[in-house]
């Protein structure tokens, strides 16, 4: 039985920098390294680490108890002084997180003994990158010190060990440690062929999601999904928690708008985890010729959609810290405009700026070359004005629950030029923001000024719409 469950939306910080709030700048500097490992499959080292020991309790198609699951699925930002980006991501997030004390947590990929047995005498492949590890070791490591035989292993965008730039083609390669075959899927094809699975009796799905329909991560999976039904594998999702899971905002994806970033008709954020979503793919036949790809599912344990949830693995080398993570949904919509959203320095997604906007804001910042990173960023080696988002105030953000729109309409303001603002042939860094948000509209209601309520008014019906259709695929309340 499916759990009816409507979660609440998500807030993305609606407090803003006000015009001249404060003073203080990023001295960008000069970068040390790209921080990218290099080796072995053992490439990530947590912070930190949400997984526990408590006993694991799982879900049984969408009914809580029971094993694995099978299925054929049916501002005020505060502009003060920052400090150096020099610095450790890690330290960057001056954000306070919410207070209390959730329960623990065990993901998919803990639950070692709920999918071993399965695994035994099969061979095995995994697309996976940096974030699919066991505590802080890597899934391949943990899964080969187990005994099971991986035959090969694929990668999404950024590649296995996480460390390419957003959108930088990668190769295949074998990795150097085990002699296992590294075949991408962000490069000369984007789901695995006909050839890469004749040797592949069941295929392993465990890459960190971050709830947004322009991260490529579901595109990932549902070509995948798409390839394992051709071929006739069952795909083994291993569950991860969504930290913005209970962030359900946004226009619904206009399919005249389809692209690399959008190829589902869902909002900006989906508000589900990465297996909930494959069901959704599933029950909704949004694969080619009404394919329908086996899955079987280990849920997350003691989680709920509105869980919060610190990743113990940046998912990508822009998304590297907490409180990035959490304001993607809106910033990400900055690359179809002409400011600086934090690529080239150490803080993308949470401070936004231009070298327009001198006077208009104290916050400043100077973008520069990171490999890995971003290597030609906007604005390269020019001095950015504006709101520096990092002291985002987490408890607001997780109350106001909603898309930041107003912090959208604050940047047009007090931009100078505003032919520009959206103008995406000045420079191969910026994107065409219809994309991002998923509609044809939102451009325009920027420019024409439209109260925030009118636009929410205008995404629907088809956000009331996909919300109930969620609730059909859900595992978690």
């Amino acid at each position: 039985m499916r759990r009816m469950y409507l979660i609440p939306l998500l807030a993305v910080c609606m407090a803003c920098a006000a015009p001249k709030a404060g003073a203080g700048g990023v001295n960008t500097g000069t970068p040390t390294s790209s921080g990218g490992p290099s080796g072995g499959f053992n490439t990530t080292t947590p912070t930190s680490d949400n997984t526990s020991d408590a006993g694991a309790t799982s879900s049984a198609g969408n009914t809580p108890g029971g094993g694995a699951t099978t299925s054929t699925s049916n501002a005020s930002a505060g502009a003060g002084a920052a400090s150096s980006t020099n610095a450790s991501a890690a330290g960057a997030n001056t954000a306070t997180p919410p207070t209390g004390n959730p329960a623990p947590l065990q993901t998919g990929a803990d639950q070692t003994e709920k999918y071993l047995p399965y695994l035994k005498g099969k061979r095995v492949a995994i697309l996976g990158n940096q974030t699919s590890v066991i505590g802080n070791t890597h899934l391949v490591d943990s899964l080969q010190s187990l005994g099971v035989k991986i035959v090969k292993v694929f990668g999404p965008e950024h590649g296995f060990r996480g460390n390419n730039s957003a959108g930088v083609v990668v190769k295949d390669e074998v990795d150097r440690k085990t002699g296992i075959p590294i075949i991408s899927l962000y490069g000369a094809k984007r789901k695995p062929s006909k050839q890469d699975l004749a040797d592949v009796d069941v295929m392993i799905y465990d890459v960190q999601d971050v709830g947004c329909r322009f991260y490529t991560n579901i595109n990932a999976l549902a070509e995948l999904m798409e390839a394992c039904a051709e071929n006739n594998k069952e795909l083994l999702i291993l569950d991860r928690p969504n930290p913005n899971a209970y962030f359900i905002d946004g226009p619904v994806l206009d399919m005249k708008l389809k692209s690399g970033i959008g190829q589902f008709p869902i909002p900006i954020t989906h508000g589900m985890t990465i297996a909930e979503f494959a069901q959704m793919v599933n029950g909704e036949h949004w694969l080619p010729r009404n394919l329908q790809c086996k899955l079987k599912i280990i849920p997350v344990t003691n989680y709920t959609h509105d869980t919060y949830y610190t990743l113990p693995v940046k998912p990508s080398p822009n998304l590297n810290t907490q409180i990035a993570i959490m304001l993607y949904p809106t910033t990400c919509i900055f690359e179809g405009t002409t400011l600086n959203y934090g690529r080239g320095t150490y803080f993308p997604f949470s401070i936004v700026g231009a070298p327009k906007l001198k006077g208009k804001y104290e916050f400043s910042f100077t973008p520069v070359g990171i490999k890995g990173m971003s290597e030609t960023p906007l604005y390269m080696n020019q001095v950015c004005y504006g709101i520096d988002l990092r002291k985002t105030d987490l408890q607001q953000l997780l109350k106001e629950k909603k898309i930041n729109i107003a912090l959208i309409k604050e940047l047009y303001a007090a931009y100078p030029d505003k032919k520009e603002f959206f103008d995406y042939t000045i420079s191969k860094e910026i994107g065409n923001v219809d994309f991002r948000t998923g509609d044809a509209k939102f451009r325009q209601q920027i420019i024409d000024n439209v109260p925030e309520e009118e636009i929410r008014k205008s995404w629907e019906p088809a956000l009331s719409n996909y919300k109930q259709m969620r609730t059909k695929y859900l595992i978690y309340p």
